[in-house]
């Protein structure tokens, strides 16, 4: 099937903790719908009740009680008091009282005694009795904070399912506690699908946490736009495959300790739903100063002994990474593991190995990994136990952040040089968590990112943008969606300018809300699964396959024949061959007797929706400046967005196709 022009405007225009006890049985309060959806519950205390609340089991200190010591609606709050530690905090649980495969959100008043300095998290067990957590948002301030709806969800794969306040040990007052189901939402069909825009090109996919596949929309964006690749987010860390129980039980029988046990029940979830819809999958991540237990690095597994010596660190470190290969290989035969992240974030901007300590039970930038080896001088065996135990065709990658920084940038270079000697790596990995900022001020600069990938790609290793996303301010709306756009838009030219180099390009996450930068925005679809303008930046001017939708008057009954469906075109018809009324103003498509950015927009907005946008016949006249007679296209708007760039003259118009594109290349 011939292939289509996208055009959209140039995006400048573009408008520790124990497991829970259980919860007593609760009751929903008296439904109601809102604009966001039907609230199932709903708690401002004033009756005195609390029983939905409990504090986080073990060894949880708090006591919750009702307060009429501050409240925000009414004369009462929840109180959690006596608190002796910064997990302990009230908690709801979800799985006993809400559905699975379902969206939720929790939105509520949080105030501490005297800052409030809390962290709103989610915590399930998985199949393997492990308990996971994840921090969701951070609230900070005087008095009180507010608790934006939070997007919640759980599989039926999880059980005790709960949300949870945690920080700090002061007293903590919540108010005005809703739980709201979200209403039934549709991704937009009828733009291009990101996959298939690059699909000749490179990959395109994003990363996942096994609560996504409980969101509809979610899911349904993954498998339009994304399906060319699969990160899990935190899954396939060494934290999560690492098994603490089962290494020490086979250290006390066997008394050797340098065979790591490992599972892969976090990631099951993640890495069935890969296998049922055939979706590559990169692994991320082997070896790591992050997110990898201290004890890992210890005799006998114990926190408390002494780190091993770098000897036995490195066959500790082989057996790991051949279970950890074939343990995946032997649960899912059927999943190209396409690409593996070896080593991750082994150097510092300033291009000198990480300091060596602990990770601790917060985490640190410190690395243990240099505390046994004394400097980075592990991450050669690593890429070699890699490249022996690896499935075929999974590549070999080291990914790092700030990645285009000159120190750290040319410690990679001459890493990676002398492990290619070896013909032990394959690629580099960009991780590419970039900053919009404002715009003119975004760091890194386009030109010092696409100096990076000149640098990488002279390599001749392959290249993969492992984890892109791009902040704006915090909580700054819409404002500078634009200067995303534009920023967004300079980025993926880059990468589309070396694509001989690269072979995936990866999102880190979907929607801004379920983003780890929600508060900055840094994606290319909103919370209420949109895309922004962001988006429309990097399809514009790309080769798309023809949009088909499904006609909404046709519908599909049991043995009856299948949808009929229509293909959306990108025209807008007249016949120029014999107007029924004369060009006014070549190029004028709003019919404001001048040629500006604006007219792009006219004609764009009409491609993609005639019956909401479309141009007055004057205006349809104007605006056929390609190819004069064939109607208005794609290609219109880019005649006038080359005027605004100087590279045509609006006393060119009208132009020929081929001269556009000449014109467009010098």
């Amino acid at each position: 099937m011939k292939k289509k022009t996208f055009n959209r405007l140039a995006s400048g225009t573009l408008a520790a903790a124990m497991i829970l006890s259980a919860v007593p049985t609760v009751w929903a309060a008296d439904s109601d719908e809102t604009a966001t959806g039907k609230v199932i519950y709903s708690f401002d205390f004033e009756d005195g009740d609390i029983s939905a609340f409990t504090n986080r089991g073990g060894n949880d200190t708090t006591v919750l009680s009702v307060s009429d010591e501050a409240s925000v609606s009414g004369s009462k709050s929840l109180l959690a008091s006596g608190r002796s530690t910064s997990w302990n905090g009230p908690a709801f649980q979800l799985d006993d009282k809400l559905e699975p495969y379902t969206e939720y959100y929790i939105s509520a008043k949080v105030k501490g005694k005297y800052y409030t300095d809390a962290t709103f998290s989610f915590q399930y067990t998985n199949a393997d009795g492990e308990t996971k957590y994840q921090n969701l948002t951070n609230l900070n301030g005087n008095d009180w904070q507010t608790l934006e709806p939070v997007k919640v969800s759980f599989t039926d794969e999880m059980t005790g399912v709960y949300v949870y306040f945690e920080g700090g040990t002061d007293d903590m007052f919540i108010d005005d506690f809703v739980v709201t189901e979200a209403p039934a939402m549709e991704i937009e069909q009828d733009i291009p699908s990101l996959a298939d825009v690059f699909e000749n090109d490179f990959k395109v996919g994003t990363a996942l946490t096994p609560n996504d596949l409980s969101s509809k929309p979610t899911m349904a964006l993954v498998e339009k736009h994304f399906s060319g690749s699969i990160t899990a987010g935190n899954e396939m860390k060494p934290d999560a495959v690492l098994n603490k129980e089962a290494c020490k039980a086979y250290f006390e029988e066997t008394g050797d300790d340098t065979v790591p046990q490992i599972s892969f029940s976090a990631a099951k979830p993640l890495l069935d739903y890969c296998q049922r819809n055939n979706i590559p999958v990169r692994i991320h991540t082997l070896v790591w100063h992050s997110q990898t237990p201290d004890w890992f690095f210890k005799e006998g597994y114990d926190d408390n002994s002494e780190w091993v010596s770098s000897e036995k660190m490195l066959v500790r470190m082989e057996n790991y990474i051949k279970a950890y290969f074939e343990e995946l290989v032997k649960l899912y035969p059927d999943i190209d593991f396409y690409a593996c992240d070896v080593v991750n974030e082994a150097w510092m901007e300033n291009g000198s190995p990480r300091e060596a300590g602990e990770q601790g039970s917060s985490g640190s930038a410190k690395s243990a990994w240099v505390q046994v080896f004394g400097d980075n001088s592990f991450i050669e065996p690593a890429f070699e136990f890699a490249r022996k135990y690896a499935p075929d065709g999974c590549k070999l990658y080291y990914n790092d952040y700030n990645e285009y920084m000159d120190g750290k940038l040319n410690a990679i270079v001459e890493m990676a040089t002398a492990l290619k000697e070896k013909g032990i790596i394959d690629g580099i990995g960009m991780q590419s968590h970039l900053d919009v900022r404002t715009g003119s001020d975004a760091f890194p600069s386009v030109s010092a990112y696409n100096k990076a990938l000149d640098k990488y790609s002279a390599l001749g290793l392959d290249i993969q943008v492992t984890e892109l996303d791009a902040t704006v301010p915090k909580d700054s709306g819409e404002q500078y969606f634009d200067a995303q756009a534009e920023y967004y838009k300079g980025i993926v030219d880059a990468i589309y300018a070396h694509k001989d180099s690269i072979s995936a390009l990866v999102l880190w996450g979907i929607t801004d809300d379920g983003s780890w930068r929600a508060a900055q925005q840094p994606l290319l679809f909103d919370a209420e699964y949109k895309a922004k303008p962001a988006f429309y930046s990097i399809v514009e001017g790309r080769e798309v396959p023809p949009v088909t939708t499904e006609n909404p008057n046709e519908t599909t009954t049991t043995g009856s024949e299948p949808d009929k469906s229509t293909t959306t075109t990108s025209t807008v018809t007249t016949d120029n061959t014999n107007p029924i009324v004369s060009v006014s103003l070549m190029g004028d498509a709003n019919c404001d007797d001048k040629i500006t950015i604006a007219d792009a927009t006219a004609i764009i907005q009409a491609l993609g929706n005639q019956d909401e946008y479309a141009l007055s016949e004057q205006g349809a006249v104007n605006a056929d400046v390609v190819d004069s007679g064939d109607g208005v296209t794609g290609a219109d708007a880019n005649a006038i967005q080359a005027i605004e760039a100087g590279f045509i003259k609006a006393s060119d118009l009208p132009i020929t196709k081929e001269a556009l594109d000449s014109a467009m290349k010098k």
